[in-house]
């Protein structure tokens, strides 16, 4: 199962959130731990992130408030305003196709301009070589040494700053062992030695290029997990995509030892319940590992959860300042998974740009949930996941009776669902 690649587009310095007008002070605020968390986190004074800060607000695509300021002249002031506050909410900036020399300099200026209004901005790395299977977001860098020129220009424009790091999303749940292998059209075995050949030949450049992703999203993570102010997080994936034996080697293989943790729901829509669930699996089973234990005896989401309670009660303690930690993405599950009508669709891509989700709950690092640092809005909520054909010819999405806008594009229908359905509200009554 895939999942939809996050946009392209990066936002340039912030604009300042005025909480007073959006109402988001409350869910914002980085302040003292809940409860259920003091005894599991470090002491303020070494947590890399200062919770005394707010989460960082990049100036939001122009296209959205153009959009609001439409749906004032058409006398709709509460979708206008609801518009106005998810363009303001703070959510990542996204990193990707851009020189080191590029790269530097943006990153600076983003963690300075955040330290300056005492925020810690949520980066996101997407520049790995042979991303998204060069399919709807292909792209990235050549090869591991411009990879790794690129990371440690990121680095270096974090420095002594803070930051919120997310390494690659899909870049593991979706290694170049995955793609497709580029089979004959007539679906039938190999019938001569040059075709075996040349299969074979593809196959050791699959396994090479996997081998090289796994060493490239490793590097990134030990080199960003280096800066004395920055927490990483690799992506894992979403709860309807990979089980927890599955994710968890390939997390190791990507250096999860190396960051704070792992992402969870990075531009998809599971529920804040399932996402805490996956995240508590996967969490436990990392440090099940690291006990010597084997990730195929680790229980997955879909297991009863009375069984894996057990399970996990009798294996792995509870003990999370000594357990990986995680993110999730908050942007637009606040109505959880679309279910796509039964047997209408080849290929229903539920995760692109799917009917009547709205957004979730704030960004916040006041979670009620030790092992989950952030809830967060990784994903930009209102921007196209691209054209979405659903197994059919196209052009049109035959889910929406309309041509879906490219990747990264705003697309106002999607971006007015979100507002009107978002869960906690955002719209004033």
């Amino acid at each position: 199962m895939r999942i939809r690649r996050p946009i392209l587009r990066t936002a340039p310095l912030a604009l300042p959130l005025t909480l007073t007008t959006t109402g988001l002070a409350s869910a914002l605020l980085l302040g003292a731990l809940p409860a259920a968390a003091t005894t599991a986190t470090t002491a303020a004074s070494e947590d890399p992130v200062d919770v005394a800060t707010s989460l960082y607000a990049p100036r939001a695509n122009p296209a959205a408030y153009r959009q609001a300021d439409a749906m004032e002249r058409a006398k709709q002031p509460r979708e206008a305003a609801g518009l106005r506050a998810m363009a303001a909410t703070p959510h990542a900036v996204w990193l990707a196709g851009r020189t080191p020399d590029e790269v530097r300099s943006e990153t600076r200026a983003i963690v300075r301009d955040a330290a300056r209004r005492k925020t810690t901005p949520t980066l996101v790395l997407y520049n790995v070589p042979g991303r998204d299977c060069s399919q709807y977001s292909a792209g990235g860098l050549r090869d591991t040494a411009e990879y790794r020129a690129w990371v440690g220009a990121v680095a270096a424009g974090i420095g002594r700053g803070r930051a919120l790091v997310v390494v690659e999303p899909d870049a593991l749940a979706l290694v170049p062992a995955d793609c497709p292998a580029g089979a004959r059209k007539d679906g039938k075995e190999a019938k001569d030695a040059k075709e075996a050949k040349d299969e074979k030949d593809a196959e050791a450049a699959r396994a090479a290029a996997t081998a090289a992703r796994y060493a490239q999203v490793e590097g990134a993570a030990a080199t960003l997990g280096a800066l004395p102010r920055t927490k990483v997080y690799v992506d894992a994936g979403h709860p309807a995509w990979h089980t927890v034996d599955s994710i968890v080697p390939r997390l190791i293989k990507g250096g999860v030892a190396r960051a704070t943790g792992f992402a969870v729901n990075v531009s998809n829509y599971g529920t804040d319940d399932a996402n805490a669930w996956y995240g508590r699996l996967i969490s436990s089973c990392l440090a099940h590992v690291d006990k010597g234990g084997k990730a195929s005896a680790c229980p997955t989401q879909k297991w009863k959860r009375a069984d894996a309670q057990r399970w996990l009660d009798r294996h792995v303690p509870f003990v999370p300042d000594r357990m990986k930690h995680f993110v999730t993405d908050n942007s637009r599950n606040g109505r959880g998974p679309w279910t796509p009508p039964a047997g209408k669709y080849r290929d229903a891509q539920d995760w692109c740009n799917p009917p009547g989700r709205g957004l979730g709950i704030r960004p916040t690092t006041r979670t009620g949930d030790p092992l989950n640092d952030a809830n967060l809005w990784i994903k930009t909520p209102g921007e196209s996941d691209g054209a979405c054909l659903r197994g059919t010819k196209g052009p049109k999405d035959p889910e929406r009776g309309t041509i879906d806008p490219k990747a990264g594009d705003w697309f106002p229908a999607q971006a007015l669902e979100l507002v009107r359905l978002a869960n906690p509200a955002i719209m004033p009554h």
